[in-house]
């Protein structure tokens, strides 16, 4: 086992940075990959590369690849963007490491829990059919299946609804006063931005101890809640008194992930429901 773990972060963006953060922290070596090279957080090595291209980056580290993250965000959002954020691009990340001759010890994916299409309220955890009906979903379940059956140690881990400083859409919504609809209750599943790169590292840090690995986690808060509940605690939190005539917040699905698997390996969120993280991101607002 080398004395400092390399690692490598294909998708080097928000949760990505995040990680790399609390990994150089660690003392680890950490390569950092995306088109815009001077956005990575300082102490990070640069790779700059295209993951839609084909062709093995100039700057992709050639030794000792001890582990990688696959973090992408498709920055289009339609079927043909995200084949070519997550299909094309762990094909292409996949090839880079043979073409190498790299094994990494795990190989983490920064999946979605849109892969499940369970929609009626039902808790949803590791062992749930997975049976996507929307293209995103379906694109993903593909990447998966690249990644799990390339022979590489590995892991899935399928977040749940994204929030934390920049991801405020739903605080923008309740501000202009939409509404939810309380019957039948809408469930939510979301984990705080900072929860995602610690859940990561989490992970990392587990597989470098020579803890096994399952093939797929979820990743979410301790409190899976109704939407209208959410809705109505922020109207408390700010002050917002006024509902809006023709508006409501829409989605499509209602399904309560567990994060028992995780929990069980001893991770723990640090904002368990969305009154702790939300509350943070409002503390982060009024300190401006």
């Amino acid at each position: 086992m080398p004395a400092t773990p390399t690692l490598l972060i294909a998708g080097c963006g928000d949760v990505g940075g995040r990680l790399a953060r609390r990994m150089l922290a660690e003392g680890w070596r950490v390569h950092g990959l995306r088109r815009e090279v001077a956005l990575l957080p300082a102490g990070v090595l640069p790779v700059a590369a295209d993951l839609q291209q084909a062709g093995l980056p100039p700057q992709w580290p050639r030794e000792g690849l001890d582990y990688l993250v696959y973090s992408v965000a498709a920055s289009e959002h339609d079927e043909a963007g995200y084949q070519r954020a997550y299909v094309d691009g762990m094909r292409h990340v996949l090839q880079w490491m043979r073409q190498c001759g790299q094994r990494p010890r795990h190989v983490l994916f920064v999946s979605s829990s849109g892969v499940y299409a369970q929609a009626q309220g039902e808790w949803v955890d590791e062992f749930s059919p997975a049976e996507a009906e929307r293209y995103s979903g379906r694109l993903m379940l593909e990447a998966e299946r690249l990644l799990l059956d390339s022979g590489l140690p590995a892991s899935v881990v399928r977040l749940t609804g994204i929030y934390g400083p920049g991801r405020e859409w739903l605080l923008e919504q309740v501000r202009q006063g939409y509404r939810v609809v309380s019957e039948p209750p809408l469930y939510a599943n979301r984990i705080h931005v900072d929860d995602c790169a610690d859940l990561l590292a989490f992970l990392l840090l587990a597989a470098h101890r020579g803890t096994p690995l399952e093939t797929c986690y979820i990743g979410v808060d301790d409190e899976p809640a109704a939407l209208h509940e959410v809705v109505g605690w922020l109207r408390e939190q700010l002050g917002v008194d006024h509902w809006s005539d023709e508006q409501t917040v829409r989605r499509s699905g209602s399904k309560r992930c567990s994060n028992a698997r995780a929990r069980a390996l001893g991770w723990r969120p640090r904002f368990p429901s969305y009154r702790e993280g939300y509350a943070q991101i409002l503390q982060h607002a009024d300190d401006q």
